[in-house]
């Protein structure tokens, strides 16, 4: 039997999955990775040098239009069938979950429910001081096509500068969405991590916490990321691919 005939057998009989995307999965959307070469102003820059808090305070101005660009990049891009795949597995006896690295909303606009954003979400910029949430108006969110330095909106509460709501690096992740998302790991039948990189921790280690507590992990990958555990799978191809041929068999 096919790893891909193994897969399907064990999503049909799943009652409790688990999908974990990385970068990989939104890219088909037309969003650009960390490696992918930038464009516009910001072709000049490293994308892990503007994602910090010593560089949101050396020029606050660049990372939030930086941060704006991204946004309305996000925008305009729309949900892959990949997403709208996943969004479509869950029904009658079967439970869906999504851990997304992602800070874009592709699979809530697909129409996943359950979503669990470990690296926070571009759609909810908090105050820089104290932490509070805020919301945008439509004038605070434009942005030129190429980006532009803009300063950050003030906070209304403390008058801080408005951050985005993303982890950056060197940052933990929220308490909260990380101990949701162990826990619905630990709880599932099978786990399908989907365009990961396996490199950034903690994140990275959730196959490796669903294989401990007995669950099935089936990686989809354009490139091999497995490793050669008992009860993993690797299927390579795009996100968008090889979930069709799931969907379609188990439909």
């Amino acid at each position: 039997m096919s790893n891909i005939e193994i897969a399907i057998s064990a999503l049909k009989a799943a009652r409790k999955i688990v999908f974990f995307t990385g970068a990989g999965i939104s890219a088909e959307s037309g969003i650009p990775t960390f490696r992918e070469k930038l464009t516009g102003i910001w072709e000049m820059y490293d994308p892990q040098r503007l994602e910090t808090a010593k560089a949101f305070k050396k020029n606050p101005a660049l990372v939030w239009g930086w941060y704006l660009w991204r946004r309305n990049l996000v925008a305009r891009a729309l949900p892959n069938a990949a997403h709208e795949m996943i969004s479509r597995l869950g029904g009658g006896a079967r439970t869906i979950t999504v851990i997304t690295q992602n800070i874009d909303n592709l699979h809530e606009r697909a129409g996943s429910e359950n979503v669990i954003h470990l690296h926070g979400s571009l759609d909810r910029p908090a105050c820089f001081a104290c932490k509070r949430p805020a919301d945008l108006t439509t004038e605070q969110t434009k942005v030129s096509e190429v980006g532009e330095l803009i300063e950050p909106p003030r906070c209304l509460k403390c008058n801080g500068r408005l951050r985005p709501g993303v982890v950056w690096f060197g940052e933990d992740l929220p308490s909260g969405a990380w101990k949701s998302a162990v826990s619905k790991v630990q709880a599932c039948d099978v786990l399908v991590s989907v365009g990961t990189s396996g490199i950034v921790r903690p994140a990275a280690d959730i196959p490796e916490i669903a294989q401990a507590a007995g669950a099935m992990v089936i990686h989809v990958n354009i490139v091999d990321v497995g490793l050669g555990e008992l009860n993993e799978l690797m299927l390579v191809g795009s996100a968008v691919d090889v979930l069709s041929v799931i969907l379609h068999r188990i439909d």
